[in-house]
């Protein structure tokens, strides 16, 4: 890693011009009280990286070099640094090794895993209420009061001791992706109904969509290795067509909440994952798979319905028309069950939170760097309406800006992957200009259906001791069922054990949570 050290000899004219130079990059930072440079302490901001499988570079650059970290050191005069990175399947991992090490954390952490809460009660981190409010731009600030229930999580005693990274609305909500040249292939309509998704993915399965005269096609690719309630190659969605989703917290009757995994319904939703398995719809290797893996079984042409979000159409699902032109794929609302309502996942417009080490010398920086995202990437101010750097996520043809990826010189790459939250600034409201026309109608129209959890707290005191071991049992139960090795009625033996075991107190903390913080609007 680069280590970069700055020397600033100060004098009248160059404190003028440097104050100058700020000003033009960023109006609030002279002459206002929101003015993180007037600190005198050092522009070094540490931190660590999560490298997701998704993150690209170009030119020779990399998370420690690149096009974001320049422009941040020349235009805003702040370091970065990375003391480490990791693969994001093995960052929470090293977070945890390095919090039982007493290992030193970097000035700020942005985590988006639930290791956020064991570093809040490390006591390692600074309470950010003051910060946030003197210091956060205007912008920011109006951002995140768009849904409050945003810092919930963060809160403890009344204080807010991370900041949310914010989200556009609805990015994490399902879709169905679905094979249309397949559906025409095979003769079939678009499927609306549970009936009609069964019979399309029997056709999928045995009909030889693809014509190439070998069966080799599923009709779903689906993750079972982590949850059954899951961000991409979800099969959540067909509990919801029982009015009910797994894994997650949804309020009953009486405002009541109670856990979709040991309700009732969710055994009708077990019940036909259990018959889709075993009619060969979904394959035996889904319980090996993650995410990723079951999407790759959809983007080589091996399957023909996946449910994710509305972006997964630029990864990882590009890869299938960059193998197979002739591939067409459509968006289409979730199909709907027997239940009144067919409910489908949905989280709330964040996605991690950062927080700031109390020994952080000027935790202002974070608010001058996180402003200006604000303020400009997440206003689409100027240039920033179509990227963070030109000839990386946009470029300019006839002094024309276009994000038309096939004409930017040696290819896009996510620029936005590489800021500090590792989404560039997000303004939830803003999500209608970064979703396609047909992924949106597909959003649009089923929106009535989503049910984002209805918990959104820290772990409570139970869930802390016990919820490790409920997780495993239930995905293990979950997984003996749909894969034949106990009967349905088993089911109900895991609801039982599931209560005794740490259940029924875990419920009983969620709901005191819920009552004093959503019911009465704190």
């Amino acid at each position: 890693m680069r280590k970069h050290r700055v020397k600033i000899i100060v004098t009248l004219m160059s404190a003028a011009l440097l104050s100058l130079a700020f000003s033009l990059f960023h109006p609030n930072l002279l002459g206002n009280s929101n003015d993180p440079q007037s600190d005198p302490h050092g522009s070094e901001i540490t931190t660590v990286f999560s490298l997701s499988p998704s993150l690209q570079f170009k030119n020779g650059e990399s998370i420690e070099d690149n096009v974001h970290l320049r422009w941040v050191r020349d235009h805003l005069g702040i370091h970065i640094r990375y003391l480490w990175t990791a693969p994001e399947s093995t960052f929470t991992t090293k977070l945890k090794l390095h919090l039982l090490n007493g290992r030193e954390m970097p000035d700020i952490v942005p985590v988006r895993t639930e290791i956020v809460h064991d570093l809040i009660d490390s006591g390692q981190f600074m309470a950010v209420d003051d910060l946030f409010d003197q210091y956060a731009s205007p912008v920011w600030k109006s951002a995140m009061q768009e849904d409050p229930s945003v810092w919930y999580p963060y809160i403890r005693n009344g204080k807010r001791y991370a900041i949310p990274i914010l989200d556009y609305n609805y990015n994490s909500d399902t879709i169905m992706w679905i094979r249309e040249d397949w559906l025409r292939n095979l003769g079939l309509a678009i499927p609306r109904t549970l009936p009609e998704i069964e019979s399309v993915l029997d056709a999928f399965t045995n009909r030889d969509p693809d014509q190439n005269g070998i069966n080799d096609t599923y009709g779903l690719a689906a993750s079972l290795q982590n949850s059954f309630n899951t961000w991409m190659s979800d099969i959540s969605w067909v509990f919801g067509m029982y009015g009910i989703l797994p894994g997650q917290w949804n309020a009953t009757e009486g405002d009541f909440l109670s856990y979709g995994s040991v309700q009732a319904k969710a055994k009708q939703g077990l019940e036909t994952i259990r018959k889709w398995k075993s009619a060969g719809y979904i394959a035996d290797e889904a319980m090996w798979q993650d995410e990723e893996m079951a999407a790759n079984l959809f983007s080589q042409g091996k399957a023909g319905i996946i449910v994710g979000p509305h972006w997964m159409s630029y990864w990882p699902l590009d890869s299938l028309k960059a193998n197979n032109p002739e591939a067409r794929i459509i968006a289409i609302p979730l199909p709907t069950g027997p239940a009144p309502v067919s409910y489908y996942r949905a989280n709330p417009p964040s996605n991690g939170a950062i927080l700031i080490n109390k020994n952080m010398a000027n935790p202002k920086l974070l608010f001058t760097y996180m402003n200006f995202l604000f303020d400009h990437q997440g206003t689409g101010d100027g240039n920033y309406a179509y990227g963070l750097a030109e000839g990386y996520d946009y470029t300019v043809v006839s002094g024309k800006p276009t994000t038309d990826r096939s004409l930017i010189p040696g290819g896009y790459v996510h620029v936005s992957a590489y800021t500090l939250t590792y989404d560039g600034a997000r303004i939830p409201s803003g999500w209608d200009a970064m979703v396609g026309a047909e992924e949106k109608q597909a959003l649009l129209s089923q929106l009535s259906r989503r049910m984002p959890t209805a918990f959104r707290g820290p772990p409570t005191a139970t869930m802390k001791e016990k919820w490790e071991q409920l997780l495993q049992m239930e995905h293990e139960t979950y997984l003996q069922i749909v894969y034949g090795k106990k009967d349905l009625s088993f089911f109900d033996e895991f609801v039982k054990r599931w209560l005794a075991n740490g259940g029924s107190q875990i419920e009983k903390e969620v709901n005191a949570w819920y009552a004093s913080t959503v019911s009465t609007g704190k």
